[in-house]
């Protein structure tokens, strides 16, 4: 299973933040998908994950702040985080856990996504 993530880069704080995330690949089937960060300094941390059957889950700084969909159609999920501030700078990962044939279940962990909230 492959992530290509997009969006991210420079946002002004109070912006609003929009990351997305495809998974493709053959035979699978996706239980989860999110994001994560990384700020420097920092363990990684869960910004946002939604399960097939639509539980949302967040982490603590985003709560209040953040909207996550998925299409399990395109296999894709947006993440928005709103009123971005300084401390929403980090590399931000895309995240899925999969089912492939065998069956196998995984996670799997898209490319490093740099945001940086500056103005």
């Amino acid at each position: 299973v492959q992530l290509q993530a997009s969006g991210g880069g420079l946002v002004q704080p109070g912006e609003s933040l929009r990351l997305s995330c495809e998974a493709s690949g053959s035979s699978f089937s996706v239980e989860v998908m999110g994001w994560y960060r990384q700020a420097p300094g920092n363990q990684r941390e869960l910004v946002a994950s939604i399960t097939e059957d639509g539980i949302t889950n967040s982490g603590r700084s985003v709560k209040g702040r953040f909207t996550i969909s998925r299409d399990d159609v395109k296999n894709t999920v947006v993440v928005q985080i709103n009123r971005v501030k300084p401390e929403d700078t980090a590399v931000y990962y895309c995240y899925a856990r999969a089912t492939t044939w065998g069956p196998i279940t995984d996670d799997y962990w898209g490319r490093e996504t740099q945001v940086t909230v500056s103005s």
